[in-house]
Parts: C-alpha cells; structure tokens; sequence
C-alpha cells in the first residue's frame, strides 16, 4: 500500500491543491508581468484572433467548412474552435520539458512536490483556453443565436484531455532534465501537430484511408467534440469521450511512474 499511496498523490493532489493554484496563478501572471494591458491581453489576443480569421477567410479566401451551410463566419469560428484546443495543447507542451530545469531551487528541496509542476502549468493553459472559449461563445451567438443546452457539455469534453496532458507533461517534465534538446524536439512535433489535426479542416474532408490514422491523434476527438458542442449545439459522443478519458488515466499514470522513478536524478544533473 505504501508504494501505492506516492501515485495516488500525482494524479489527486487535493492536499497541495494551494500550492497548485500559487504556481499557476505565477506562471498566468509571468506571462503577462511587464506589459501594458497585464491579464487583459487574455481576453483581448483570442478577440483580435477571431476578427482577423473572420476578416480573411470571409473577404480574401471566402472559404466554406466541409458539408457547412454556414457562411464565411462560420468557416472562421469553426477553425478558431480547433485552434484554442489546439493552442492549449501547444502551450501546454511547449512549457513542458522546461518545468523542472527551470526550478533548479525547487529540486535541491528534498520535501517539495515537483509533481505539482505539471499540474500548475496545465491549469494555466486551461485559463488561457478558457478566456479564449469565451470569446468563441459570443461569436457562436452572434451567428446562431441564443447558446444550446448542450453548451454545458464543454466542461466536460475538455477534463476528458486532462489526463492526458497530465502524463504527458510527467514524461517530458523528466525528460527534459536528461534531453536538453527536448525543447527543439517538441517544437517541430506541435508545428507538425498543427497540420496533421483537424484544426483548419473536419475529419470527413480526408479521403477514407487516412481518417484511421487522424483518429488516432489525441487532439482530434477534443477539436472535433469541441466544435460539435459550442457551434453545432449537439450533445457529444459520451462514449468516446469515456473511452479517451480511460485511456489517457492509463498514460497518466505511466507518466507519473516514469516520473517517480527518475526524478531521484533529477539533483545530480541540475
């Protein structure tokens, strides 16, 4: 049981539930330290996001989304939909493989739960996500009216990735106190993420033998749930989201065992 108690702590971490919410609020208020607008720019970055897809994609490109009755508008709240997702991922995992080189304090502290790290950073992307979501609501209801019911359902689409980006952030957190070179690494593969999601096309706009392997990209089921949600006011895939959920507490908890294990270097390199 002693051996057991250590992993339950990474993946509920009620009792450093404070500490977490001080790391995050720093690393949302690092971000903007120094500026003009402070935390304002939260808000305003996705506003000015929105208005510059709707102004190229409405006026220059006139694109119309993939079996879409929509008009220009709507091709650019749904590609801004994909791409706050898409963007939390990217945050998220840009940051990673930087979170304990760049607490080398932190390490030397034998008592300090480095764990949290990933927690904190992670509930940092989400307030970005979050502020950004906002913005995509009022332009849903601009263009459709008054928000369906099943708006309620964001919440729940988005923890679905939560355990995910968890051990995602274990092992790239431990691997960047080994790897130096993670951090370029990682740049490519989000770069490389960007195109092969379904961020500026739907799913059903790839031929018949590559959607198996979109399918398989964990971002895809959160842009699409995403989309169905906010824009198309239905109800999400409940099942899939359960299977993806269950699937990504079993990569948390191999992240947070890979972490457990090597973090015990983590002094002698740092």
């Amino acid at each position: 049981m002693a051996s057991i108690l250590p992993l339950r702590d990474y993946l509920w971490p009620w009792p450093q539930r404070g500490l977490i919410r001080q790391f995050a609020m720093r690393e949302v208020s690092t971000r903007y330290r120094g500026s003009y607008g402070g935390l304002s720019w939260a808000f305003v970055t996705p506003l000015l996001m929105l208005a510059v897809y709707t102004f190229v994609f409405q006026h220059i490109f006139h694109a119309r989304w993939l079996n879409s009755d929509g008009d220009d508008f709507d091709f650019a709240i749904r590609l801004y939909a994909g791409l706050i997702v898409f963007n939390c991922f990217a945050e998220y995992l840009l940051r990673a493989p930087r979170l304990i080189v760049d607490q080398p304090n932190l390490v030397k502290r034998v008592v300090f739960p480095l764990e949290i790290l990933p927690w904190a950073a992670l509930f940092s992307a989400l307030f970005h996500l979050v502020t950004a979501a906002l913005v995509l609501v009022l332009a849903v209801s601009v263009l459709h009216g008054a928000p369906q019911p099943a708006l309620v359902a964001v919440p729940l689409v988005w923890i679905a990735m939560i355990p995910f980006l968890l051990g995602t952030g274990w092992f790239l957190s431990a691997l960047g106190v080994y790897l130096k070179d993670l951090g370029q690494l990682i740049g490519l593969v989000v770069t490389f993420l960007q195109f092969l999601s379904p961020v500026f096309y739907p799913v059903d706009a790839l031929p018949e033998a590559l959607r198996p392997w979109l399918i398989i990209n964990p971002l895809t089921l959160i842009i699409e749930e995403t989309r169905r949600v906010t824009i198309e006011g239905i109800w999400p895939h409940w099942s899939a989201l359960a299977v993806y959920a269950l699937i990504g507490i079993g990569w948390a908890g191999l992240g947070a065992l890979f972490f457990r294990r090597v973090r015990k270097g983590f002094a002698d390199v740092l």
